[in-house]
């Protein structure tokens, strides 16, 4: 199997390094895991959305809650990013 052919999971190592899966089948169990790994990081990043929303329409929200809804805004994002990074690698050419 050639490097381009494997895909990249959504999760790193414990040693903070990229994770790949080598197989042709894209319904294996691995391969199901790691997309509803990505479902629901691009789902908690949609309810991430909606209360940053909310947090910043509040006049009287105060420095705590901006910035946890900043840190939770940031921490989605990567991980939304890292979906579409995934997702890119196999989106056909």
């Amino acid at each position: 199997m050639t490097e381009s052919s494997l895909r990249l999971l959504p999760w790193n190592s414990p040693e903070g390094r990229p994770c790949y899966l080598s197989t042709d089948d894209p319904g294996s169990r691995m391969s199901r895991l790691a997309d509803e790994v990505e479902a629901e990081m691009v789902e908690s990043g949609t309810a991430v959305l909606f209360g940053a929303e909310a947090v910043l329409a509040d006049p009287a929200a105060g420095e705590v809650a901006v910035r946890f809804a900043l840190t939770r805004a940031v921490e989605s994002l990567r991980d939304v990013l890292r979906v579409a990074e995934c997702r890119q690698g196999r989106a056909p050419a």
